[in-house]
């Protein structure tokens, strides 16, 4: 691939780093980001029984592990986002996989961040080709909802790493996208499955699947680490694990619970570089972030200034902007079906404003009928009345119009108290409510305004299709 000229001609430079001041520079680090699929916080190292992530464990111990990081609720939304530091509502990128084929480009201003990394005089990878030893290809995954304008990335080899520096690559995992192929290691008889799904042995075995594709990434992540150190990397590399968006469950990607939104962040500083203001390795951060506020975290890390349109926050260094309040997500179309959902939250609630609440939440969706088990499972329980009433909550035909949740005493989200007499969640639906109706007016969200009838039709169709191709693939084994 053609290398940009300002990467040929940068090597290691000494700049301000992260607004430290002329006394204080220092060589700019490497970036290297490894993203992962489908993935909440199901990791040994957040507490999760039956998984086995050595390598993430060690990288959260060397690091920072951040509890509350929350990306989009589904691939193409949440990688437009956290590419371009914009929400996906503000740049027309909300709904799953669009704009693929009508030149959409993003908004006078907004870049994706290897663009304004490159004007800064990084090198950009998206790795697909790893070290031989590694014995797995990164993906190569992007995923975003409009056109780019010019070259992403300079390259795709790892190979070009060592002789590019200062580098930012990405290398994106298949894991724990569905369909799950790892092997064998999980006890479904002991893992732990949230109260609204059964607890049946098709729910135990699915979770187990899921937990084992956790357990081959964290291998994966490990060859990656190794690399790092061959090469001579590891001291010089600021390492970013996280995923694109929540876990594959049915009530999980797609959906703006903290099982669709939240996703772990782990953040290993280089070793030879001072770490930056607000960064200690070996503890846990709380602080409340959005997948938007790691774009203008890279830039300060780059010693880049922060582009005046980007909605995100800087949270490491010297120039870190002020703590969020609250977190806000969105979902809109995925696949054929068509929702408008918008949510809000702070460090005890969560609230949801459901704007299609005809929609209901098991609505037709033909890969979650192909790929999610217990989604066919809910419906035939449901239909036999086997089902507890938080789960038979999942079955209904509509969805609430308003959810608020206490996450102190409810972190499942299964007591819906929008309309509680309660004074505390009173007051903290009337605050919720406003701060979303601020939210959705200061950002633009694009959402208000749907998509035409044609290219919803032409959607289904193109869903349809692809479904009749698959409904007699072989089952994969695990």
């Amino acid at each position: 691939m053609k290398f940009s000229r300002a990467a040929a001609l940068v090597g290691v430079i000494a700049v301000h780093l992260l607004g430290r001041g002329a006394e204080a520079q220092t060589p700019r680090p490497n970036i290297l980001w490894l993203i992962a699929e489908d993935l909440g916080p199901e990791l040994a190292c957040y507490g999760t029984r039956e998984v086995f992530t050595p390598n993430l464990d060690r990288l959260a111990a060397e690091g920072v592990r951040y509890t509350q990081f929350f990306n989009g609720h589904v691939c193409s939304p949440s990688r437009s986002a956290f590419m371009t530091g914009m929400y996906a509502t503000s740049i027309g990128a909300h709904n799953h996989r669009s704009h693929r084929d009508d030149g959409w480009r993003l908004p006078d201003g907004v870049r994706l961040l290897t663009h304004w990394l490159r004007d800064a005089g990084y090198f950009t990878a998206n790795v697909r080709e790893l070290p031989p030893y590694c014995k797995f290809r990164g993906t190569g995954k992007t995923d975003w909802n409009f056109t780019v304008e010019g070259t992403a990335f300079d390259s795709d080899r790892w190979d070009d790493l060592r002789a590019h520096t200062p580098f930012f690559a990405q290398v994106n995992f298949n894991e724990t996208h569905r369909p799950f192929r790892a092997p064998k290691r999980a006890d479904p008889a002991k893992v732990e499955i949230p109260p609204y799904y059964p607890d049946h042995p098709v729910t135990r075995e699915d979770w187990a699947a899921y937990l084992d594709e956790i357990s081959e990434l964290d291998g994966k992540v490990g060859l990656v680490l190794e690399a790092l150190e061959r090469d001579g990397l590891a001291d010089t590399t600021v390492v970013v694990f996280f995923g694109d968006n929540g876990q594959a469950h049915v009530r999980g990607k797609q959906f703006c619970y903290d099982s669709g939104l939240r996703v772990p962040l782990i953040i290993r500083w280089a070793r030879r570089l001072p770490a930056p203001a607000r960064f200690t390795p070996g503890t846990v951060d709380h602080r409340l972030l959005q997948g938007i506020d790691l774009a203008p975290t890279m830039l300060a890390i780059a010693g880049a200034p922060k582009p005046p349109k980007m909605q995100g926050r800087i949270f490491l260094g010297d120039g870190a902007e002020p703590d969020r309040d609250y977190v806000f997500g969105a979902r809109d179309r995925c696949d054929e079906t068509v929702m408008r959902i918008r949510t809000v939250r702070d460090r005890r609630w969560r609230y949801i404003r459901n704007f299609t609440p005809e929609v209901p939440l098991l609505a037709p969706n033909a890969y979650k009928e192909r790929r999610y088990p217990v989604w066919n499972l809910l419906q035939e329980l449901h239909a036999r009345g086997e089902l507890t009433p938080v789960q038979a909550a999942l079955c209904a035909p509509r969805m609430p119009e308003e959810e608020l949740y206490d996450l102190e005493r409810d972190p499942w989200e299964t007591r819906n108290l929008a309309g509680s007499e309660d004074p505390d969640a009173r007051a903290a639906l009337a605050r919720l409510r406003a701060a979303l109706d601020e939210w959705i007016r200061e950002t633009g969200d694009m959402g208000t305004t749907p998509e035409p009838p044609e290219v919803i039709a032409a959607v289904a169709a193109a869903v349809a299709r692809r479904s009749a191709a698959t409904t007699n693939e072989p089952a994969r084994p695990r």
